[in-house]
């Protein structure tokens, strides 16, 4: 009991006796952490917009604008009897200038440039498999009466790449920030195992064990890793309050909810790798370069 009031009563002194590089320690794990928890977050994000802009993907069979009844009729039946299918919906001339319409009612000029029979008549399908557009364009596309076969998922893929490029320099950021983080906690140990040089001399010579004298300094540091992650999380939480559910609300209905779980579910994550890779570089630093 004596040693851990002892060890405890260490990692305050510690903490406080070099408040100033500690004070950055903190802030710069704090950053670091609260951008992993982002790219985090962003890549549960997008997972989940995958998932479900995915399952809601259609494949536009476009027709001619001569196209008979006979070669529609065909068109139905041979997509509705296809076992790739999972739905098939026709859309005449006078309903996709209704959903044209619909979709750039705030475009009025452009609306009224666009003429009723204009838009060609599709089929619009859902495949059970979104992955199998392919198989599909390579059977219809020289179907009589069929014009172009265009894939959504084409352009949702380009736009998950960006999203994830996006991601990718998040988490580059958070890395560069980390190594920033690590250094200053290596820097902050060697001080304060520096200006305990002779308690910890006295300490050896008496027969105390290494994980005993190590232990303060490890501590210290695991101390300033868990104080940055719960900063990172009280940024996350901000974040999600004040941002996504409030000034952003609106820039944010193509995005599917990011909800309060997942958030939560970063605090963990934080406070467990702030606390691991301090501990890890407070050993490293004392145990390869200070020789304690």
């Amino acid at each position: 009991m004596q040693r851990l009031k002892y060890v405890l009563s260490e990692v305050l002194v510690g903490l406080w006796r070099n408040v100033t590089m500690t004070v950055a320690m903190i802030i710069t794990l704090a950053v670091s952490l609260a951008m992993l928890g982002a790219s985090g977050l962003m890549y549960l994000q997008v997972n989940s917009m995958k998932d479900f802009y995915y399952d809601q993907i259609e494949v536009a069979i476009f027709l001619n604008n001569d196209v008979t009844d006979q070669q529609r009729s065909d068109l139905d039946n041979a997509l509705k009897s296809d076992p790739l299918v999972a739905e098939v919906i026709y859309e005449s001339k006078e309903q996709a200038h209704e959903k044209f319409k619909t979709m750039y009612a705030d475009a009025p000029d452009l609306v009224n440039a666009v003429k009723p029979g204009q838009l060609p008549e599709s089929f619009r399908v859902r495949l059970k498999n979104p992955e199998q557009f392919q198989q599909i364009n390579d059977k219809y596309k020289n179907n009589e009466g069929v014009e172009t076969i265009v894939d959504q998922q084409r352009l949702l893929d380009k736009i998950f790449n960006i999203l994830g490029s996006v991601q990718n320099m998040a988490l580059l950021a958070a890395s560069i920030m980390a190594i920033a983080a690590l250094l200053l906690v290596g820097n902050t140990i060697q001080v304060a195992a520096y200006s305990k040089r002779r308690e910890v001399a006295v300490m050896k010579l008496v027969g105390a064990s290494n994980w005993f004298i190590q232990a303060p300094f490890v501590l210290e540091a695991v101390v300033a890793g868990l104080i940055g992650s719960i900063i990172a999380f009280v940024g996350l939480f901000l974040g999600k309050l004040f941002l996504l559910d409030g000034s952003l609300r609106d820039l944010t209905e193509l995005l599917t909810p990011l909800s309060w779980a997942d958030v939560l579910l970063m605090f963990p994550l934080m406070a467990g790798v702030g606390a691991l890779v301090s501990a890890v570089t407070a050993w490293v630093t004392l145990r390869f370069y200070l020789r304690v």
